[in-house]
């Protein structure tokens, strides 16, 4: 299992019980044969990498670069993503403004919203772990993870907006569309490659931020205010300036993934994996930029 997501430990787009992800190179024309790169099993960036879904009955029979492929029918294409990506990210914006809607964050209220936020978080992480460690995605249960997701959302939009910085939350969303739209450019121009350098570069930093962030909220815990005061003033605009490029670069993995189960010929039902990546990633994307924010017009 691999992690492709700054969020969560998720299991990869694969079959059987290998990563076999949506990350395996395309054959590249007068490369090697495919199945004959020493790297083709395990590493998910290999040149030359065979198809995962090769034993799958419904996709394309021929997968060398240029040549026609004829899929016969329950294969996953870029309209599968995008209307399972529309049903998972429209149940968080329902829920989030049902929530902002429905759960007050007055002085009389804060407290019992923060709960059911925090609540609602937590079991919005459980669910994204049983996805993971599952052999098959679940729509109900990614579906419903997206539900919690957004009550959490909601929450926190609501009060950051009413008590921090009115309006930010608007900016927050317009700058994870503009995050996400600029990495799509750029992927789709070559200007982001993605091999195994990127991959492993992404993830030891993805890794460390992580461990610093845990490392503060413990000092926050125990020793009260800021902890070490990564979340705050200079280095809290630094470091949330890492978390929304780290999560442009695991949008860029995304795609990579996207689009080489489209070229294997994934089946139509990793069309919901993709779809809970991209949710992730981005819900990622807009905390980051909604605490950068927040420090910035607090500061003003």
């Amino acid at each position: 299992m691999r992690s492709s997501n700054p969020v969560f430990s998720r299991r990869g787009f694969s079959r059987d019980n290998g990563y076999a992800g949506f990350n395996a190179q395309q054959p590249q024309a007068g490369g090697p044969a495919v199945g004959t790169n020493p790297y083709a099993t395990g590493n998910p960036y290999a040149e030359g990498a065979a198809n995962p879904y090769a034993t799958n009955p419904y996709a394309p029979q021929d997968t060398q670069l240029g040549a026609p492929q004829q899929a016969r029918g329950n294969v996953m294409t870029i309209d599968d993503v995008v209307s399972r990506t529309a049903m998972t990210l429209g149940t968080v914006v329902l829920t989030a403004v049902l929530s902002w809607l429905l759960l007050p964050v007055d002085p009389a209220n804060l407290g019992k919203s923060y709960g059911i936020a925090i609540g609602a978080a937590l079991v919005a992480l459980v669910l994204s772990l049983v996805q993971s460690f599952k052999r098959k995605p679940s729509p109900a249960l990614i579906l419903s993870y997206a539900a919690f997701e957004g009550v959490f959302l909601g929450v926190i939009s609501a009060a950051v907006s009413t008590y921090i910085a009115d309006g930010v939350v608007i900016q927050a969303v317009l700058g994870t569309m503009a995050v996400f739209a600029g990495v799509l450019i750029a992927y789709k121009l070559g200007w982001i490659r993605v091999n195994r350098r990127f991959y492993g570069f992404v993830m030891a930093a993805a890794m460390g931020f992580m461990l610093l962030m845990v490392t503060n909220l413990l000092f926050a815990v125990f020793a009260g205010g800021d902890g070490l005061g990564f979340r705050s003033g200079g280095l809290g605009i630094l470091f949330g300036v890492i978390g929304i490029i780290l999560g442009a670069c695991f949008l860029a993995l995304d795609f990579k993934q996207v689009e080489d189960g489209v070229t294997y010929g994934a089946p139509r039902e990793e069309a919901w994996l993709a779809a809970f990546g991209l949710t992730m990633t981005l819900v990622w994307i807009y905390l980051e930029m909604l605490r950068l924010l927040s420090i910035l017009q607090g500061d003003d």
